[in-house]
Order: C-alpha cells, then structure tokens, then sequence
C-alpha cells in the first residue's frame, strides 16, 4: 500500500517534472529563435552601418572634388575680372586719347580754314588791286 501512493507521488513527481522540462524547452526554444532574430537584425544594423560610412566616404570625397572646383572657378573668376580691368582701363586710354585726338584734328582744322580763308582774301586782295 504504501508503496504504491509512494509510487503514484513520484510519477506524479515525474509528470509535473516533464511539464516544466517541456515549458523550459518552450521558454528556451522561444529565448533561442529571438536570440537568432537578434543576431540577424544586428548583422542588418552592422551591414547598414558599414554602407552608410561608405556612402559617406563617397559624398565627403564628392565636396572635396566640387569645392576644389569651386577654387579654381574663384580663381579663374578673379583672374578674368583682373583681366577685365585691364582691359576698360585700357579702353578708358584709348577713348581718352581717341578725344584727344579728334580735338587737335578739329582744332587743326579750323586753325587751316582760318588760313585758308585768310590766304583767299589775301589772294582776293592782290587780285583786285592788280
């Protein structure tokens, strides 16, 4: 007698054992697929980590290239505009001198009809008095 309800015990025992070795195993089996979730999504996260320092690299390497482009547009930009200044400041000369000129040609020219008129009416004089 007593050894049977001893034995009724232990299975009972034994079954309620079973019971949390199968919720364990639930419990590990569940700790395990979130484990390999985890590790996929920390490998996704290293993968996008490591293309967006690339994609960083390339665009750092891309305004490295434009702004030294951008010098060497501020260069070429000054060295026209320098170019330009010269250039007016030598228009300015010329039209200076150009102005100049034209006024000594005036100035010439009525200085001769001046003269011409002058030598006609001297010629028109000795004429008439001939």
């Amino acid at each position: 007698k007593g050894g049977k309800k001893m034995i009724q015990k232990l299975e009972q025992r034994v079954r309620e054992l079973e019971m949390e070795l199968a919720s364990e195993q639930r419990r590990h089996g569940e700790t395990q697929k979130n484990m390999r979730k985890a590790d996929r999504r920390v490998k996704e996260l290293a993968f996008q980590s490591d293309e967006d320092r690339k994609n960083q690299e390339r665009l750092q390497e891309l305004v490295d290239k434009l702004q030294d482009k951008i010098k060497s547009y501020k260069r070429q930009v000054e060295e026209a505009e320098e170019t330009a200044a010269v250039n007016l400041a030598k228009y300015r000369k010329v039209q200076t001198e150009l102005e100049d000129a034209e006024e000594r040609a005036d100035t010439a020219e009525g200085t001769l009809q001046k003269l011409r008129a002058k030598n006609r009416s001297s010629v028109s004089v000795q004429r008439t008095s001939a």
